[in-house]
């Protein structure tokens, strides 16, 4: 690709900064193939949509509405969404999760519902209240091409919320600042005069001169020969149906037809060609994708004749060239996006192939599928356009002006406008990034994710969420956990986020005075440092206390809860962990959103750790312990090592057991805490297991059996008779009747 200011402005905005980018330009001015290289050069992780089949599979990308498994029917802002937006498996929320980047190709058609639908899905699945869930969006397209598509019926319901159904008007996106790029050189025409008309008439600078000289291509009544290859550019799909299968009929030879091969997920509104197409010797045809062979024999587009064919045989000649092509069949992949499993990188992969002929039959095609396309020689019927855009994509897929035919004359009336459109075309103008503001915003994108990177108030309140909820639900249940969370909460603000913030008033110092953080070696020195003291600081006060954090209860709203919140915790504390590893070498754009994209990405099933195995029946877990390590749930404070595991816990055995048979002796068991946390735990899971089996058996719910808060109480406590069974908080009449003999039998047996 022809190196040029915009585009290189384009690539670096997305590169080094974290703006939005709206990219546009004239037709040809090669924004595909921008996207193209994007795919190749960025170091962001990158997810690519369109609101349409064919602009999805031309871009290689997936339909808007099937990677965020939206419904077609308008969204309303405000309103609860379709309970469908939550249904999302968690491979497609890993992906999400772990993107830097969204690009939305022919962003002209999809309509601002649909933007502020993709706003709620990112801003959902990501956890994120910023504005598309704190991603970045590029949006490549022409507002003066094709519009979006909007119902009466539609635009009734959407017209309370939207003052145009453009994108630009989309509710998120007006939250943002985002900025404007125009490619302004032209690759599919090359005659100056033609290239200035085209320009006039996209920014409605039409006057009677203009109009004389285009107007020079109406002539009436022509009648284009076949061999001279012109395609006629219709408004509705039912004109160029109907004119494609008349000039078929015309023709005195026999139809072959050729079957297309559609492997996997391929959607019916996505195929390039008919499934069943229908050829003659002597029909005109189009070519629908470029020469994958390398030897540009044809591209999409390309307007040829059918010399000789044959059940498994297409010789085609070239109208303008007059080349002759042996026409194999080829495909099309149908991609989508999935997670490498080991290097967590996120990859395109074939979902569905369409094999076929690139061919259709080609003496006419509407103007919407004409998009993307360039014909050397074109008929065109500008008075039965009926939307924005049309005349303007219709002239501008011809190479020159003497290769299109006017079917009527062009008037200032059949060149449909739009105001609101103008007027973003201005606001697009005067929001140009300069190289200066450019500048800027490379260095406070640096400085954002520096600050963010050493900013720790999402675990601080996660930890307090966390003890709340322990004090709330399970006080009596967890007290020793309890007491840990209040002790690390109380550490963590101390020796974390209060260093923290000093650390961030040495960053605005800093970049107050470097012209360029990234080059500087004082500035990474103090980078280096800062995320060795706080990767520490992380391991020791919270990695450790997350590891303990199994907490079980039957009250499914309290579980939920619990579980909600852990899960964003062990998320929050695994992303600070792998990017502060990242930085231990220095702060670089590219590796820390490499390691917070990959560290964002939570594992398709946590195993289970296995249990080791007790010292004795009623022993607390013995095995290879480091200091400060937890038991089964119950921290022993202190060290236990290695050298003297059996001395030592054997001790704390008895001290806890010791503990356990005074407080039942004194007869106190309704004013005792229930646990500190399991202190019995083989007994526990033998209780346990017990319950599952029942309530399996029984068809119930297993607290039916027993509650939680009685099935713990009965593991630490070790009542040795119902009298001191009923005094068990959770354990009621009812139960003991039922299957209090039987609780103390296993007491009684596990004790022995």
């Amino acid at each position: 690709m022809e190196t040029n200011p915009q585009l290189e402005l384009a690539h670096d905005l997305l590169k080094n900064t974290g703006s939005h980018l709206f990219l546009t330009g004239k037709a040809g001015t090669g924004k595909t193939t921008f996207l193209h290289h994007l795919r190749e050069r960025s170091p962001k992780r990158m997810v690519v949509v369109a609101p349409t089949g064919v602009a999805a599979i031309n871009a290689k990308g997936v339909t808007i509405h099937s990677f965020f498994q939206l419904s077609f029917a308008p969204f309303l802002p405000g309103f609860k969404p379709p309970h469908e937006l939550f249904r999302f498996g968690k491979a497609k929320i890993n992906i999400i999760r772990s993107l830097d980047l969204l690009v939305i190709d022919e962003i002209s058609m999809v309509r601002a519902d649909l933007l502020d639908a993709i706003d709620f899905v990112l801003r959902h699945l990501r956890r994120n209240d910023n504005p598309f869930g704190g991603i970045q969006l590029l949006m490549i397209g022409d507002l003066e091409q094709l519009a979006p598509v909007v119902q009466e019926e539609e635009w009734n319901l959407l017209s309370n919320h939207y003052k145009t159904p453009f994108f630009f008007d989309s509710q998120a996106l007006q939250k943002t600042t985002y900025w404007c790029v125009e490619l302004k050189k032209v690759y599919r025409q090359q005659n100056e005069s033609f290239i200035n008309m085209l320009n006039r008439i996209r920014e409605n600078r039409i006057d009677a001169n203009l109009l004389i000289e285009l107007n020079k291509r109406y002539l009436p009544g022509f009648k284009p020969k076949n061999e001279d290859g012109f395609i006629v550019l219709t408004t509705h799909n039912y004109q160029a149906q109907r004119i494609n299968l008349s000039e078929l009929a015309k023709i005195p030879q026999s139809s072959y037809f050729f079957e297309a091969q559609v492997k996997g997920v391929f959607p019916e509104y996505s195929f390039p060609t008919d499934k069943r197409l229908e050829l003659k010797k002597g029909a005109q045809v189009m070519f629908v994708k470029n020469d994958p062979s390398g030897e540009k024999r044809y591209h999409n587009g390309k307007i040829a004749v059918i010399t000789s064919l044959y059940a498994n045989k297409i010789i085609a000649q070239g109208i303008e060239d007059n080349v002759t092509i042996e026409v194999e069949r080829t495909v099309w992949a149908n991609m989508k996006y999935t997670l490498d499993p080991d290097t967590k990188e996120l990859i395109e992969e074939e979902e569905g192939s369409f094999e076929q002929v690139p061919l259709k039959l080609a003496w006419a095609i509407t103007v919407h599928k004409s998009q993307g396309l360039t014909f050397d020689k074109a008929v065109i019927d500008a008075n039965a356009a009926f939307a924005h855009g049309q005349v303007y994509v219709a002239l501008s897929r011809c190479r020159t002006l003497e290769g299109l035919v006017l079917r009527s004359p062009v008037s200032h009336s059949s060149i449909i406008r739009s105001n609101d459109i103008d007027a973003f075309a201005l606001f697009a103008k005067e929001h140009e990034p300069t190289e200066q503001q450019l500048e800027t915003m490379q260095k406070e994108f640096f400085m954002h994710l520096v600050v963010e990177q050493f900013s720790f108030d999402k675990i601080q309140s996660r930890l307090g969420t966390m003890r709340w909820l322990l004090n709330e639900h399970f006080k009596n249940l967890y007290p020793e956990l309890l007491r840990q969370y209040r002790q690390v909460e109380d550490r963590f603000r101390i020796e974390v986020s209060a260093v923290s913030e000093q650390f961030h008033l040495q960053l605005h110092r800093l970049h107050s005075t470097i012209k360029n953080p990234w080059e500087d070696s004082f500035f990474q020195g103090r980078v280096q440092k800062a995320a060795s003291y706080f990767l520490e600081k992380i391991g020791q006060l919270v990695l450790g206390l997350l590891e303990k954090s199994k907490i079980e209860t039957d009250n499914k709203e309290v579980k939920k809860r619990v579980n909600d919140v852990l899960g964003f915790f062990k998320t929050e504390a695994r992303i600070k962990q792998k990017t502060l590893e990242a930085c231990l070498l220095g702060f670089f754009v590219s590796s820390y959103l490499s390691a917070k994209s990959k560290a964002s990405i939570e594992d398709e099933q946590v195993k289970p750790k296995k249990r080791e195995k007790s010292v004795k029946a009623g022993s607390m877990k013995v095995g290879s312990m480091k200091e400060g390590s937890a038991i089964e749930g119950s921290t022993i404070e202190g060290s236990v090592r290695e050298g003297t595991a059996k001395e030592g816990l054997a001790k704390e055995r008895s001290a806890v057991e010791r503990s356990a048979v005074e407080r039942s002796v004194k007869d106190d068991f309704a004013k005792v805490d229930v646990s500190e946390d399991i202190l019995h735990p083989q007994l526990y899971e033998q209780l346990r297991s017990w319950r599952s089996g029942l309530a399996k058996k029984m068809g119930v719910p297993v607290y039916i059996i027993l509650s939680q808060k009685a099935l713990i109480g009965i593991s630490n406590l070790l009542p040795a008779d119902l009298s001191q069974m009923q005094k068990i908080p959770g354990v009621g009449k009812a139960t003991i009747a039922r299957y209090g003999e039987e609780i103390i039998g296993m007491v009684e047996q596990w004790q022995k």
